[in-house]
């Protein structure tokens, strides 16, 4: 099956906005339902971002690397029942390759024997009826199916199973059963850990977090497997759960939540009668320098001030003798003038 729908742009006025070149998409795949798409783009830094359709095109941080720019037509939102809100046939085949792409690449977790029963829906919807006369063994080599291993047998009895069915329905029974899968629909997110506990953030904003977690409000943090679940305080909220890449990812992250959790805690005990003294004379220390350091600033205060003084006493000074130097050459000036008229 092909990737998602790849845009070339060659040519655009540079007033177009996100909206104008996303409607023109739109119109030429034939899409109505577009409420559940977006064009995404890499940006400058390497990232994927989405194409903001209120702004101007050429205002955004599209990757300016190679000409023309590369855009993505992606699903930007996930429906909560496809059977109800995937009308065309085009909504539901884009859906479909999107949703298998996201498995194919373990980005939606999926359980081994939903696994073979979505591949067989995908062989439906390419072939069409299953035909031993037709089907011969290893028909199935060249198709990704499954995430890392191979079921071809296990496939094909599926695959027998599914006959009558036709492209459409293939794509929405396979559709009907992803959208049940824990990670579908879901966004990818960036986890941040700090003293004060977890915060979610999106990948273009890792200033603002989406939503957070302080340690006082989590009951239990805990993985299985790639999934990591936080668990709040109030039984009454829901779990908070994502999917890391690795095993080993969450490993790191429990890691790192333990060791924040544990000094966050060690913060708030009652102190220690060491820790108590060691603070004390922590805070004596701190006044003597304190001390030290007001006296030398009044010091230097009292330096620059004399110095200021002494400047302006020798300004004085020689305010004075300018003064005086000036009535001096007048005196010598007046003196001049009257010996040139007596000897006139």
């Amino acid at each position: 099956m092909p990737e998602p729908i790849n845009v070339t742009v060659t040519t655009m006025d540079p007033k177009t906005t996100g909206k104008q070149l996303f409607d023109q998409v739109v119109n030429i795949v034939g899409l109505r339902e577009v409420w559940f798409f977006g064009l995404q783009y890499v940006d400058s830094k390497g990232y994927s971002t989405r194409l903001q359709l209120n702004k101007k095109v050429t205002q955004q941080d599209v990757k300016k690397e190679k000409d023309p720019s590369q855009f993505k037509f992606r699903a930007k939102f996930f429906p909560e029942d496809v059977s109800e809100e995937l009308i065309q046939e085009i909504t539901q085949r884009l859906f479909f390759l999107r949703v298998k792409e996201a498995i194919l690449k373990d980005e939606i977790y999926c359980p081994t024997e939903t696994a073979v029963l979505l591949a067989s829906y995908a062989v439906q919807a390419k072939y069409g009826d299953y035909n031993k006369e037709i089907r011969n063994p290893g028909y199935l080599a060249n198709d990704r199916l499954l995430p890392q291993q191979q079921w071809e047998e296990r496939i094909q009895n599926w695959h027998e199973e599914h006959r009558g069915i036709q492209r459409e329905g293939s794509m929405m029974d396979y559709l009907k059963i992803a959208q049940d899968l824990e990670m579908y629909g879901e966004t990818e997110l960036c986890l941040g850990v700090d003293a004060l506990g977890l915060n979610i953030y999106e990948h273009d904003d890792k200033l603002t977090p989406k939503t957070g977690f302080p340690w006082s409000e989590i009951r239990n943090v805990s993985f299985n497997d790639k999934k990591f679940v936080i668990k709040p305080i109030n039984k009454k909220a829901p779990d908070f759960g994502f999917y890391a890449p690795h095993l080993r990812v969450n490993k790191q992250i429990l890691a790192l939540c333990m060791g924040n959790h544990e000094l966050y805690m060690r913060r708030r005990k009652p102190d220690t009668i060491e820790a108590r003294e060691e603070k004390h004379q922590k805070q004596l220390e701190r006044a003597q320098l304190e001390n030290k350091k007001k006296k030398r600033e009044i010091a230097e205060k009292e330096r620059i001030e004399c110095e200021k003084e002494e400047l302006m006493e020798r300004l004085k000074q020689i305010e004075e003798q300018t003064i005086k130097a000036g009535g001096l050459l007048e005196d010598r000036s007046s003196h001049g003038s009257s010996w040139r008229l007596q000897r006139l």
